[in-house]
C-alpha cells in the first residue's frame, strides 16, 4: 500500500504568496521528478499574520519516498531558498501508512 508523507512550515503573511510561488516553481519539479510519486497537494491556511504550508504527498512506497528524502524519510528535506521564508525549520515531517484508497462511494 502506499504512504503519505506529512510537512508543514510557517511562514510570515506578507512572504506567504512569494513562497507558494517558489514552492510551485522549485518543489513541484524536484518532488515530480522522483519514481513512486502518485499525487502531491501543496496547501495553505492564513491565520493573522502566517501562513501554514502543508505539503501532502502520496508515495508508491517507503523506497521510493526514500530516494526523494533520503536514508530517512521522516527526516524533513530543505531548500537553500527556504531560508528567505520560513520561521523555523521542523526537522521531522509525518509519515502515514494508507490503510484504505478510495473515492468515499
Amino acid at each position: 500500500m502506499p504512504v503519505v508523507r506529512l510537512w508543514h512550515g510557517r511562514v510570515p503573511i506578507e512572504r506567504a504568496d512569494e513562497y507558494e510561488e517558489f514552492l510551485v516553481r522549485r518543489a513541484v519539479p524536484d518532488y515530480s521528478s522522483v519514481d513512486g510519486l502518485r499525487k502531491i497537494y501543496f496547501t495553505r491556511r492564513d491565520e493573522g499574520d502566517l501562513a501554514h504550508f502543508l505539503l501532502i504527498t502520496l508515495w508508491d512506497s517507503l523506497d521510493s519516498m526514500r530516494r526523494f528524502a533520503g536514508g530517512d524519510p521522516e527526516i524533513a528535506k530543505y531548500y537553500p531558498e527556504d531560508d528567505r521564508y520560513l520561521l523555523e525549520k521542523e526537522e521531522r515531517v509525518s509519515v502515514y501508512r494508507v490503510f484504505y484508497e478510495g473515492t468515499g462511494d
